[in-house]
């Protein structure tokens, strides 16, 4: 996992709606998550940059301790959180590394309203017990893949994880094809190593370690 690194100052200033972070730990949770799903990292996430509002995360975690700036308010599973402060809590509490991987081609107008109706649409759907997780997961695997809308794809998630969410989000924004049920993805699929291939002409770039301050005294 050696590569490009760089500040998350610089990282943040950089980065645009779509690209995709990526992070790995080593708590119990963290391997049990990568043992339970075969990946490299254990969580992953989306840029939202919008505007001249701060860069933002689209993700899902069992954390509530940021506000989520959809909803305003605390809570666990799908959530929009400021980026910086969530790769904060991930580095300086959970112990994660983080990378990001960016789109070669910017985010249309039209797959930026396409994600602010799944915002819309997900926020608040809560985080699978791990349990439910991998049986999520191995369901994602084992059935076979068949065509079905980017909406409806979307309203089955009444819980979702981390890479469910992102899949289900480039899905309604045109990135991903749908043929495969958002739980088929996980966070490693993401991972330059799996050979993620999206639509229209997008790629996502190698990974890019980003280097976060230290935790203050």
């Amino acid at each position: 996992m050696a590569g490009t690194t760089i500040t998350l100052d610089r990282a943040l200033e950089l980065t645009r709606t779509g690209d995709i972070w990526l992070f790995r730990g080593h708590s119990r949770a963290d391997r049990a998550i990568r043992m339970t799903t075969n990946s490299p990292v254990n969580h992953v996430g989306m840029s939202v940059v919008l505007d001249d509002m701060p860069a933002l995360i689209w993700h899902a975690e069992l954390g509530h301790s940021l506000t989520d700036m959809w909803s305003g308010t605390a809570h666990r599973g799908v959530q929009l959180h400021n980026l910086r402060d969530a790769v904060l809590v991930w580095a300086h509490r959970y112990g994660q590394q983080a990378w990001l991987r960016q789109l070669n081609l910017p985010a249309t107008p039209e797959m930026e309203d396409s994600l602010l109706r799944t915002i819309a649409r997900l926020d608040g759907t809560p985080f699978p017990s791990t349990a439910g997780l991998a049986g999520r997961w191995l369901r994602g695997r084992v059935s076979l893949p068949r065509p079905k809308s980017r909406k409806a794809a979307a309203r089955e998630l009444e819980s979702a994880y981390c890479a469910e969410i992102v899949a289900a989000t480039y899905q309604s924004m045109g990135l991903l094809p749908d043929t495969r049920s958002p739980n088929w993805y996980d966070p490693g699929r993401f991972w330059s190593g799996d050979g993620l291939r999206l639509t229209g002409g997008y790629d996502l770039g190698d990974e890019i370690a980003v280097q976060t301050p230290a935790k203050p005294d």
